[in-house]
C-alpha cells in the first residue's frame, strides 16, 4: 500500500464495485465523504451530474494517466509514477471480475436501463484515446446536459482526442445548443448539420459503437464486432461528407476564431508537412492533426493541400 491510495479509499471503491459499479453520490458521501472525494479527485469515480450518480472508472486507465502526469513533473517523482499501477492492482482485479460478470467480451451487448447505459459510456470514454464520432438527431440537446458535455469535451480535446458531431437543422435555432457548439468549436471539436433523417450513433476509437435498442429506443446496444463497427463508421463518414459547415460563433453572437496557434498556421502556409510542423513546435503529430482539423473546419477546406493554399492566400 502506498500513500497514493488509503485503505478506506480502496474499501469504498471495492464496495461500489460490489453494488454493480455505481452508487448515488449522497450514499457514497454518507459512507465515507473523505474517501469519496479522494476517489473523485483521482478519477477513479466519475460524477454524472444529471442524476447524481457516481460510476467506477477502470483503475488501469487512471494508473496510466497518473503515471504520465508524474513523469512529466520531474525526475524527482519518476519512481512514484511506477507505484500507480501497483496501487491499483487490487482494484483492477475487482474491476475485471465485474467486467466478467457483465459479459463485456460480447461483441454485441444490449443494455436496457438508462443508468447502466450511462455507466458503460463512462467506462468507454475513460479509455478513449483517439477519436469519438457522434450523430445526435432531434435538433437541440437538453440544456441540463450541455454544461457537463462541454467540460467533458474540453478534457477529451486537451488529451488529443478528435471529436466530430452531426446535428439536425433544429440545432441551429436552439440557443443553448448553438452556444454549446460555438464553445466546443473554439476548443477544437468539429460540429456540422445534416438536413436528412439519421439515427443516433456514437463510435469510440473506431472500436466500440453505441446504437439505440429496445422498443422505446431508450436502451442501447454496444457493438464491438470490427466488421459492424467499420460499417457504422462508413455510414457516419458518408453523412459527414454531405453535411453543412455551420458558423456557430455567428449564431451565438461571438467572434469566430480558430483557436490555433499563429506559429502553426505560418508553418502550414510555408508548406511544411504535419510531421515537420510537429517537430518544429515540439508537440505530437496528434496535436498538430487536431489543430489542422480545426483549421479545415474553420475554412471549409476538405484537404490539407486546399487548406495550405488558403493559408498562403491569407498571408499575402
Amino acid at each position: 500500500m502506498t500513500d497514493l491510495l488509503t485503505g478506506r479509499e480502496q474499501a469504498l471503491y471495492l464496495s461500489i464495485l460490489a453494488q454493480g459499479g455505481w452508487v448515488l453520490l449522497r450514499e457514497a458521501m454518507e459512507q465515507d465523504a473523505g474517501a469519496a472525494l479522494r476517489l473523485l479527485e483521482l478519477g477513479l469515480l466519475f460524477h454524472y451530474e444529471f442524476d447524481g450518480l457516481l460510476n467506477v472508472v477502470n483503475p488501469r486507465t487512471v494508473a496510466e494517466r497518473l503515471s504520465a502526469d508524474l513523469r512529466k513533473d520531474s525526475a524527482r517523482v519518476l519512481a512514484r509514477a511506477d507505484e500507480a499501477a501497483a496501487a491499483m492492482a487490487e482494484l483492477a482485479e475487482g474491476y475485471d471480475s465485474l467486467a466478467a460478470r457483465r459479459g463485456h467480451a460480447d461483441v454485441v451487448r444490449h443494455v436496457d436501463r438508462a443508468v447502466h447505459v450511462r455507466h458503460r459510456i463512462v467506462q468507454i470514454e475513460a479509455e478513449m484515446r483517439e477519436e469519438r464520432l457522434a450523430a445526435q438527431p432531434g435538433g437541440g440537446r437538453p440544456p441540463q446536459l450541455l454544461k457537463q458535455s462541454l467540460e467533458q469535451g474540453r478534457r477529451f480535446l486537451a488529451a488529443g482526442v478528435a471529436l466530430r458531431t452531426l446535428y439536425q437543422p433544429g440545432a441551429r435555432t436552439h440557443r443553448p445548443t448553438t452556444e454549446y457548439c460555438a464553445a466546443v468549436n473554439a476548443l477544437g471539436e468539429q460540429t456540422r448539420v445534416l438536413d436528412e433523417p439519421f439515427g443516433r450513433l456514437l463510435v469510440y476509437d473506431r472500436r466500440v459503437a453505441l446504437v439505440p435498442s429496445g422498443p422505446d429506443r431508450l436502451g442501447a446496444a454496444f457493438v464491438e464486432d470490427p466488421a459492424v463497427v467499420a460499417t457504422l463508421v462508413d455510414r457516419f463518414e458518408r453523412d459527414w461528407a454531405r453535411s453543412e459547415h455551420v458558423d456557430w460563433q455567428a449564431l451565438a453572437g461571438t467572434p469566430r476564431e480558430t483557436g490555433v496557434p499563429a506559429e502553426l498556421t505560418g508553418l502550414l502556409a510555408a508548406g511544411l508537412t504535419q510531421r515537420a510542423i510537429a517537430t518544429r513546435l515540439g508537440v505530437s503529430e496528434r496535436t498538430v492533426a487536431a489543430h489542422l482539423a480545426r483549421l479545415r473546419e474553420h475554412h471549409g477546406a476538405e484537404t490539407l493541400v486546399q487548406l495550405g493554399w488558403l493559408m498562403r492566400g491569407e498571408d499575402r
